[in-house]
């Protein structure tokens, strides 16, 4: 009989993070820097790489006046003297490219990202509006929500989405695949799909770390969200998908630097954590759906274990419950069927 070996914790190389105007050198000529947010997640971190006579910035954080007081501090402190050469967003979300366009413009920047992350930058942009339109109104309503909610939700999505400043008209396109040349590295560039349609990240086998994004977090799942424009979208199975080609393709001592939380090594044992919670909630879906059918929105207290009042997570959980709800109607471990208060989910 084998005995059961638990899974080595994830090592966390640094305790804390960078002070506000601080950074950090987690390599030599790479160096962390943390921005606020005004969430419940109240931070992004973004990083910056030694490329020539200046610095490569990857993520810029969210555009608002503490965010850009934030970056005078830094390029006042520790970047003073050194000059930023360009700007690769990892994937559109406000807390990641929401200043490409005012570093961009203010420093003549080129921006670099995947092709489907740039034209997502730019709808949303364009016309932010658009998500109190229908078919979004119904596709909310139809699932559950009730019309206050609704409206909160679609309200508050509308605040968060301008919190970008205008994208750069121009890009450089980032292709999964291929290699990148920062400085003297070179850095394979892969693309993680679920939290993002095509979320760039970075490895470079010679200093063994990937710039993760929000692929794999240390202390928390990214957000894993149907959308209204793809109502039946599979983004919890790309997300999914993803997670194993990581764990399959990386060494397990990689240095992971994600986007929010703390640098860590152990990326295949937080790949199985990860894996694992998914799961965990699409089981606690299927005991709910056998007691009776549930709408998608009865379904996101199920997951989360608590009702969610604050309209910014209620954008993120209900998204979440359809990702969930998707992936299973897809195996056929769900169906959906019309009752009296919408659409509503059974045990198959």
């Amino acid at each position: 009989m084998t005995a059961h070996v638990a899974p080595k914790p994830l090592d966390f190389p640094y305790s804390a993070p960078p002070a506000p105007g601080e950074t950090i050198e987690v390599r030599p000529g790479i160096f962390w820097a943390r921005l606020a947010l005004p969430f419940r997640l109240d931070h992004v971190n973004v990083f910056l790489i030694e490329d020539g006579d200046g610095l490569a910035l990857i993520d810029t954080g969210i555009d608002n006046q503490r965010t850009r007081e934030a970056w005078d501090a830094l390029l006042e402190g520790p970047l003073k003297g050194r000059k930023l050469t360009r700007i690769i967003a990892t994937h559109f979300h406000p807390d990641h490219i929401g200043l490409a366009g005012w570093l961009s413009e203010r420093f003549d920047l080129p921006l670099l990202m995947s092709h489907t992350e740039y034209l997502m930058a730019l709808n949303i942009r364009l016309d932010p509006s658009a998500l109190k339109s229908e078919p979004y109104r119904s596709f909310y309503r139809s699932r559950g929500l009730s019309e206050e909610s609704t409206e909160i939700l679609l309200g508050n999505g509308l605040h968060y989405l301008r919190m970008v400043s205008t994208p750069p008209r121009t890009f450089e396109r980032v292709v999964p695949g291929d290699k990148i040349r920062i400085g003297g590295r070179s850095f394979a560039t892969m693309a993680g799909g679920g939290h993002s349609p095509e979320q760039v990240m970075l490895y470079s086998a010679q200093d063994n770390l990937i710039f993760a994004a929000d692929q794999v977090l240390a202390k928390i799942s990214p957000n894993v969200s149907v959308e209204a424009m793809e109502p039946e979208g599979d983004p919890l199975g790309l997300y999914l998908r993803s997670l194993k080609g990581l764990k399959r393709r990386l060494p397990e001592d990689v240095l992971v630097l994600p986007g929010h939380n703390l640098p860590f090594v152990g990326l295949s044992v937080r790949v199985d954590e990860l894996i694992a919670h998914h799961e965990a909630r699409c089981m606690a879906i299927v005991e709910a759906c056998m007691v009776e059918p549930c709408t998608v929105a009865e379904l996101v207290p199920v997951i989360f274990g608590r009702t969610i009042d604050d309209p910014h997570q209620l954008v993120f959980a209900f998204g979440e419950a359809l990702a969930h709800v998707n992936t299973m109607v897809r195996a056929g471990r769900l169906r959906m069927r019309e009752t009296t208060k919408g659409l509503a989910l059974e045990a198959a």
